[in-house]
């Protein structure tokens, strides 16, 4: 489905994320880069000294049989092992994954693995598993936390503060485009690897709309007055395009192996994109992707318009 309505227009206001941990004193812990994108150094920002990795690779067989650990919240006890709780840090960042990825990705390939932690997190309601009829020929079988797995996540400090964290499907009729979004961060996370960096913090759309739509807010009277938008625009690392503020579907923030902290800024585009949404998302400066079955569409429509931008496979 096309994402053209997320380029962000000052009478879209409200906060449209679901809820995100809450901010603290102490120093982001680093971690690495992408020489791609050196327009935008990453703001600072806090997080826990004890957070874990925001990208962490699958667990071998042996550590997913190791003996489950306790978690406390309130009254509550949850035994999860480690890959259970890499699960749910994973979803919460990208608020649905379709389980194929999540078994690729999360789970080096080992889908029975995956399943048993699924079924024990489900048990535990600490997630829902759905499958979802996303046209008349075609369903998507996903995971998304329940309130309890993202209560679980917070108060039991397993990801930086400065990281937001999802529960439930907010948009139903999006839920193929987000739950892509998930591949397309490994997909661009392993080119900043490759690089010599490491990502940082993930941000979904919804935190910058809300980012956005806080700050034009304070601005009151003033927000329609000469280079508001540029400012605004500026603060969050994104550009003012035709009268707009374009945001991206995501976002990754990394450090460089210079220790220097940047950002890139990805969009999925789809073959309903209209082509001056295109142009309007490359002029921004996004990494645009598409699934292979809508690139070639896409590539002749930037070729028609001469919009320098390059269209990457998802």
């Amino acid at each position: 489905m096309s994402r053209d309505t997320f380029s962000y227009d000052p009478q879209d206001a409200g906060d449209v994320r679901d809820t995100s941990a809450p901010a603290s004193s102490r120093p982001r812990r680093s971690t690495p880069p992408d020489t791609r994108d050196t327009r935008n150094p990453v703001p600072d920002g806090p997080a826990r000294a004890d957070s874990t990795e925001t990208r962490e690779h699958g667990y071998s067989r042996e550590e997913r049989h190791k003996s489950p650990r306790a978690y406390y919240v309130r009254d509550r006890a949850y035994l999860l092992r480690d890959s259970e709780m890499h699960s749910l840090k994973e979803i919460g960042k990208f608020r649905v994954i379709p389980m194929t990825d999540l078994a690729k990705y999360a789970y080096g390939g080992d889908r029975e693995q995956m399943e048993k932690d699924i079924r024990g997190l489900a048990r535990q309601s600490l997630l829902r598993d759905k499958t979802l009829e996303i046209s008349q020929k075609q369903t998507l079988r996903v995971v998304t936390l329940t309130k309890a797995g993202h209560r679980l996540l917070t108060k039991t400090n397993q990801l930086p503060d400065n990281q937001p964290i999802y529960h439930g499907l907010l948009k139903p009729r999006e839920v193929k485009h987000d739950a892509d979004l998930y591949r397309l961060y490994q997909k661009e996370a392993a080119r900043i690897e490759r690089a010599g960096g490491k990502p940082v913090r993930v941000l979904l759309d919804y935190e910058l709309k809300r980012n956005l739509n806080r700050d034009l807010a304070l601005l009151g009277r003033d927000k329609d007055g000469p280079n508001a938008k540029e400012r605004i625009a500026e603060k969050h690392g994104l550009q003012v395009v035709n009268g707009k503020i374009p945001v991206p579907d995501l976002r990754i923030e990394y450090e460089t192996p210079e220790a220097e902290f940047r950002h890139v800024d990805l969009e999925l585009a789809t073959r309903d994109y209209r082509p001056r949404a295109m142009a309007e998302k490359a002029s921004a400066g996004f990494s645009l992707y598409a699934r292979p079955e809508d690139a070639s569409r896409l590539r002749r429509v930037l070729d028609e318009r001469e919009i320098t931008a390059a269209i990457l496979n998802l």
